[in-house]
């Protein structure tokens, strides 16, 4: 079994969702984690997880929303945070490729999510980009002031980011852009990653594995990212796919006690 541990099942791109559910069921998808992006679009995330029991989602806003939902406390994220569906809070983090909001808009509302983890032990899922050393000094500064729990989704950073955060007990998630050709920096990381630390993902329906770089991602696809991850760690692809399933329910606990 394989966890697609970060996806948005709410995209117009999943319209015909119950096929795209049954072609990763059938290659050994049992659990999706659908990601929130909007507090405004959450009801819709929130719908999806509704439908099936391999389905829980998370709530938050995404760095490039910040601008539009700049949160002035905590309380709209842990208005939800009892619901049996919700799992998570985010994503949320830095994104200063893009830079779509002010960074310091992005920082506050980062700030804001890390508050909601720590309040209920959630776990927050974090995105970054750009900006190991903000995302670094954050968590670090963040974690001081009580722990909370997370991982670093969609990992394309440095060796340095991936274990600072391992060092501050997150994890680190690989997506379809370890397959990549000119990744070698991105494997080369994660190959220092311990294995009891790692996930996987899709971010679907964007960053499509190799063999279907190119086209709409969709959950079925993570099969290849963990192929390549088992071939970066050493071990077996059932080896890879057990760690990796468990890390996830150590993670986000409530997705297993549902």
């Amino acid at each position: 079994m394989l966890v697609d541990s970060h996806c948005h099942l709410d995209y117009p791109d999943f319209a015909q969702l119950q096929d795209v559910l049954a072609r990763a069921r059938a290659v050994g998808v049992g659990h999706f984690l659908t990601i929130g992006t909007k507090l405004s679009e959450f009801p819709e995330v929130l719908a999806i997880a509704e439908q099936s029991p391999d389905i829980h989602c998370t709530i938050g806003i995404h760095p490039h929303e910040a601008k539009v939902e700049l949160l002035e406390d905590a309380a709209p994220l842990l208005a939800v945070a009892d619901h049996p569906k919700v799992v998570g809070f985010g994503e949320s983090g830095l994104d200063y490729y893009y830079n779509h909001s002010p960074r310091e808009q992005q920082i506050s509302n980062f700030r804001t999510h890390i508050a909601a983890a720590r309040q209920t032990g959630l776990p927050l899922v974090v995105h970054t980009r750009d900006a190991d050393d903000d995302t670094i000094a954050i968590v670090e500064e963040e974690m001081a002031k009580g722990a909370f729990t997370g991982v670093i989704h969609c990992f394309t950073g440095t060796a340095r980011l991936a274990q600072a955060m391992v060092a501050q007990g997150f994890y680190i998630s690989a997506s379809g852009i370890a397959t990549f050709k000119k990744s070698e920096a991105v494997r080369a990381a994660l190959k220092d990653v311990p294995l009891d630390r790692l996930l996987v993902e899709t971010d679907a329906p964007y960053l499509a594995p190799l063999p279907h770089r190119g086209k709409p991602n969709e959950p079925a696809y993570v099969v290849h990212t963990a192929h390549t991850l088992a071939e970066v760690k050493g071990v077996s692809f059932n080896t890879l796919a057990d760690a990796t399933t468990e890390n996830f329910y150590r993670l986000f606990p409530k997705a297993r006690a549902a």
